[in-house]
């Protein structure tokens, strides 16, 4: 069986749509935002990404690593709140794994994908439980680490099991009340609400999983 292979097209794939998404999905965002937060999730998330968008074409010629590092230096500059320094954080260390390289093996792939995560761990410092992103990035890179290695699915099954995972993260924001962020200050006033950061990263797995070959 050949070895399975992500290359440089399938990640500016992945930016391209999620340039899109933080269009698509933007009032959406803000509206979650706007329960419990500040209300600016989904127009930092818009911001950051048209400047991605904006200088995509001329990174294109560089290697995944240097690709990653431009977007998240991108969002780190443009995007204020919580959504710049973690989704800037995570983009600046997901491609360090593979750095000087143009295609990688899904092995690689999950090391990126624990190298952008742990960032997020690190500079948000929560959580399974907070009420953040992580409750969705944390189960997922696990999941997807679990059935790859252990329960021995096809790359693009073991992607679609940490979608699902993530989803389920997301979800379990609801019902908690958020123990880091602005939605802190709510306590149980922030019980019902899905926490934004969660519902950004699930739609980011989704499109890490649709974009695999």
């Amino acid at each position: 069986m050949s070895e399975y292979i992500l290359t440089k097209d399938y990640f500016i794939d992945v930016i391209e749509d999620l340039v899109v998404l933080a269009e698509e999905k933007k009032e959406y965002f803000i509206q979650l935002d706007s329960a419990i937060g500040d209300g600016d999730h989904g127009m930092n998330l818009s911001i950051g990404f048209r400047e991605v968008n904006k200088n995509l074409e001329d990174w294109k010629s560089e290697d995944i690593n240097t690709i990653f590092k431009n977007a998240g230096t991108a969002l780190l500059d443009k995007v204020g709140g919580a959504a710049g320094p973690l989704y800037g954080g995570f983009f600046m260390k997901f491609g360090l794994p593979v750095k000087g390289k143009d295609e990688v093996t899904f092995d690689e792939f999950i090391a990126m994908m624990e190298s952008g995560v742990a960032i997020i761990e690190k500079r948000g410092k929560a959580v399974v439980g907070d009420k953040t992103m992580i409750d969705t990035l944390r189960p997922a890179v696990d999941a997807l680490k679990k059935a790859y290695e252990e329960e021995g699915l096809a790359p693009k099954d073991a992607m679609k099991k940490a979608m699902e995972v993530g989803a389920e993260g997301s979800d379990s924001t609801i019902p908690i009340i958020a123990k880091k962020g602005r939605a802190m200050r709510l306590g149980e006033r922030a019980i019902g609400h899905r926490d934004p950061g969660s519902a950004s990263s699930a739609a980011m797995l989704e499109i890490f999983y649709n974009c695999m070959p």
